[in-house]
Order: structure tokens, then sequence, then C-alpha cells
């Protein structure tokens, strides 16, 4: 690989990278309340993460060359970021939902309203008669 082709390749994933980081803090601002703060923060893990360690990689490639351990662990670390950031983003969302967060009234659609059609909404703490 030469090193214009490497410069290129690293600069535009780890830039676009950073950016994607950067869009997501700087839309965090912007949001309400904290199912949409999670929401807007998921891009950042699971694209932008992954685009930072892509560039990682290509530049240990051009500066080591090819390694198989090396590709192996970029590899692993990109799946692993995609589902930490899924998981994460699941648990985080369930826990504010259960800890009773409000949701910002203009959220669209705001399914956390009500339940759903048909479906009976029981309260865990009734006590059975």
């Amino acid at each position: 690989m030469n090193e214009a082709l490497a410069t290129t390749l690293v600069g535009i994933f780890g830039i676009t990278g950073s950016l994607l980081l950067l869009g997501s803090a700087l839309a965090m601002f912007r949001v309400r309340d904290a199912l949409s703060r999670i929401n807007v923060f998921s891009p950042a893990t699971g694209l932008g993460m992954p685009f930072i360690v892509i560039a990682a990689f290509i530049y240990d490639l051009y500066a080591s060359g090819f390694s198989w351990s090396s590709l192996i662990m970029a590899v692993i670390a990109v799946l692993c970021l995609i589902i930490v950031s899924s998981v994460a983003s699941n648990t985080l969302a369930r826990s504010a939902v259960l800890s009773g967060q409000p949701v910002f009234r203009k959220t669209s659609p705001n399914r956390l309203a009500a339940p759903p059609e048909g479906v009976v909404d029981i309260d865990p703490d009734a006590k059975d008669s």
C-alpha cells in the first residue's frame, strides 16, 4: 500500500468517525429526554467508533504490513463495538422507561405514552385479591 492511499483512507475513516462522534455529542444538547439522548448517541457508538478502529487498522497495515493478529483484533473490536452498542442502548432505554423518566411531549411517535391497542396495562404493584 502506498503512502498516499494509506493517508487518504486513514483520513477519510478517522475524520468520518470523529465527525459522527462530534455530531452525536452536539445533538445530545438539543434533545430533551433520556430516550432521545440514547437514540442520538447510538450512531456514534455503532458507526463512528468502528470507523476509527478501521482507520487505526489501515494505519497499522501501512506502518507494519499485513498481520493476521492485527486483522483479527480489528474485526473483533468492530464486532464488539457493534454488539456492546446495541446491548447498551437497549439496556439504557429500558432502564429509562422503567425508572419513570418523562418522555418529551413532542417526541413522535410517542408509543410509550399509552399501551398498544388491545394490551391490558397491568399494574405490577397491584395485589391479587
